[in-house]
């Protein structure tokens, strides 16, 4: 009966939010695109010359890529916490029976 209790009180909506956080990554990636087309198109108009659009269009894209960096180095350092626990120390029990050989 306490279990069920416990069960209860955990918050529901962690998994909600974990997977809008996922799911931000390529929102961002496309909303980082579209300002860098907006900052070229502004460049564009500004000085008028054709090629500052490009600026831009790569100014998006490397910021799209930066999201995906930082999101990578966020996951990693969840999987390093997780590997931390005791209940998925998983690898150091094979690297203890692995001596090197095939068998």
């Amino acid at each position: 009966m306490v279990e069920n209790e416990q069960e209860e009180r955990k918050p529901r909506i962690k998994p909600i939010i974990e997977a809008a956080d996922s799911l931000s990554l390529g929102i961002s990636m496309v909303v980082a695109v579209i300002i860098g087309v907006g900052i070229g198109w502004l460049l564009k108009n500004v000085t008028g010359v054709a090629w500052t659009f490009w600026i831009g269009v790569f100014i998006g894209i490397a910021a799209a890529i930066l999201n995906v960096y930082k999101a990578y180095l966020k996951e990693c350092r969840e999987f390093e916490e997780l590997s931390k626990q005791p209940r998925y120390a998983i690898k150091k029990d094979i690297d203890d029976k692995d001596d090197g050989g095939l068998w």
